[in-house]
């Protein structure tokens, strides 16, 4: 692994480890501004973090969405110059005003080299996993 994969993976694990806490500032700075994000459970895509924070803060109010636990696994970072594909498997344990459930889930997150080597994240793509057999 290059010493650039590596930025990205700690990259990718602040920004799940971020996500997992329920640390939001951090989660969000992990990205660019101009970030987008495809997600299974939004019919639109959401195409910038402000738009993504204003997403996250509705499914706050309207279903009370808490996310308890996060673990990533089956890892993996591909480079191209200066940019990075992570993609991994996520278990994710939430809360709503329904009660906790455990998504099962594969993400595809898309880094570009930033300045003073950072990489900040610019796409990020998730989907449910299949489910086994």
């Amino acid at each position: 692994m290059t010493d650039d994969q590596k930025r990205v993976l700690r990259a990718a694990d602040d920004l799940v480890a971020a996500f997992a806490e329920g640390r939001l500032d951090d989660y969000f700075r992990a990205f660019a501004p101009d970030a987008t994000f495809v997600f299974h459970t939004t019919a639109q895509r959401i195409e910038s973090v402000a738009e993504y924070r204003r997403v996250w803060a509705r499914w706050v109010a309207e279903d009370g969405f808490r996310v308890l636990s996060c673990r990533s696994s089956d890892r993996m970072v591909q480079q191209w110059d200066d940019t990075a594909v992570f993609t991994h498997t996520v278990e994710t344990r939430i809360s709503t005003r329904s009660g906790e459930e455990t998504l099962h889930e594969r993400e595809t997150i898309v880094f570009r080299r930033g300045e003073e080597g950072r990489w900040p994240a610019v796409h990020e793509h998730l989907s449910p996993a299949p489910q086994d057999s």
